[in-house]
Formats: C-alpha cells, structure tokens, sequence
C-alpha cells in the first residue's frame, strides 16, 4: 500500500519559503540556503497541480535557489561583497510585510461584520423641526455698554482662576550625578591636592543633589579611610587630607 503524503497549500514560492524559515526557527537575515534549498526542493518534487503558471513560479524559485546555493559554495571573489542572498532576503521581507497586513485588514473585516447599525427611528415632526428666532426681538435690548460688561465680566473670570502663589511658581529641573563617577573625581581631586578645604571643592560643581553627593563621598572616604578631616571651631571650613598609605595598602592587598 503506498504511503499517501498530503502536502500543505501555499499561496507561491515565497509564502513556502517563509513558511520553511519559520519552521526551521531560522535567522531571515542569516538563511542556511543549503536547508531551505533541500526542503523547497523536496516539497516541489511532491506537488501535484495542473496550473502550469503556479508550478511555473516554484519552478523559477526553485533554480533561483540552486543558483544562490552554488555562489555560496563557491570561493568568495574578493570584487564580489554582496551576500547572494540579499535579494532574496529583501523579497521575502516585503513579502511578510503585505502577508501580514492582509491578515489584519481581514481580521478588521471580521470584526466589522459583527457591528450592527440602528436604523434612524426619529419622527419627522422632531427631525424636520425648525426653531423661529426673532433676532430683532432677541437683540432689542442689547447695548454696546451690556456687551462691554459681558466681555469684562468673562475676561475677569479668566483672571479670577489664576493662582497667584503657583502661577510664579518656577521649573524645578533634575540633576543628574553619577555617584560612582564622582567617587573616582573626589579620589582624584584629593591625590592632586593633598590637603584641601571641603568649600573648595564644591567650587568643581553647583546645585543642593552636588553638595549632598559630595559630602557623603567625603564621609566614605574618611570611614575607609583614605582620608582625615579636621575643624578647628565650629562652623569653620572643614579641611580634608589624603592618606596615600591607605591606597598602597589596599593596592598590596
């Protein structure tokens, strides 16, 4: 008994190409050309149709693939640097682009024919209706004065909303210190200058996030002590000296 093999239907060359990288969980960009020719090939041995124009356009895909395959099998030339499979990349690329716009417009289709739309059921009395306006009578009593004081009035409600303690309010901008990088700059800046006060160097910097960053990295180097910090009275400018020793020890180490 032979064995009967039902092949799967594919709208061209291109949608069984791109059906075999995805079944073959492949790069697009990096196709093995060697797999993907055996299995096109194998699929096209078994096809079965009398539509010589379909059969025609595997059949062109098909020595297509074998050429790029002999290409990459070849040398590389070194006047030839594009990849032979770049056109088919691009091909199939644009493929998968309009293959999956249908799959949407058809999934947009299928919801549209779900929505159901009620019939107009106004009566003609109320849709037909017309209200008659007197404009002179309506306007009979309107002076340029009212029409000043209406304006004024919706100009001083305009003003009336505004805060006057949050409109004066400011941007308040967000500084942004590397911790790590300023570590290596106060390290730095201390094996230059030996013996230096803390008020000088906040002179490298400006805003609250630069004095608070700097302060709790002079506080880390005086606990692993790298450094020493004295103040002679209080509210005196802190002066801070480097301890060279405590770097060759922990360099040692």
């Amino acid at each position: 008994m032979d064995l009967q093999v039902k092949l799967e239907v594919f709208d061209g060359p291109l949608d069984l190409l791109l059906h075999l990288i995805e079944k073959n969980k492949v790069d697009i960009f990096d196709i093995p050309i060697v797999l993907i020719t055996e299995q096109y090939l194998d699929y096209v041995s078994h096809m079965d149709t009398k539509d010589m124009d379909m059969m025609s356009e595997f059949l062109v895909m098909a020595a297509t693939l074998v050429r790029i395959k002999s290409k990459m099998l070849l040398p590389a030339e070194e006047t030839e640097e594009e990849d032979p499979r770049q056109e088919l990349v691009e091909r199939l690329l644009e493929y998968k682009m309009y293959k999956y716009a249908s799959f949407e417009l058809k999934d947009r289709q299928l919801d549209a024919g779900k929505v159901f739309y009620k019939e107009p059921s106004i009566p003609d009395e109320i849709k037909n209706f017309k209200d008659q306006v007197d404009y002179e009578e309506l306007l009979s009593d309107v002076t340029l004065r009212k029409l000043q004081d209406i304006f004024d009035s919706v100009m001083q409600k305009q003003v009336d909303k505004i805060d006057p303690i949050r409109s004066n309010f400011g941007e308040i901008e967000k500084e942004e210190i590397n911790i790590e990088d300023h570590m290596i700059f106060l390290e730095e800046y201390a094996m230059l200058h030996g013996t230096f006060s803390f008020r000088k160097v906040l002179e490298n910097g400006s805003g609250k996030s630069y004095v608070i960053v700097t302060f709790l990295g002079i506080l880390e180097m005086m606990k692993t002590g790298k450094v020493t910090i004295e103040q002679d009275h209080l509210f005196d400018d802190i002066m801070i000296t480097y301890q060279p020793g405590k770097k060759k020890q922990e360099e040692e180490q």
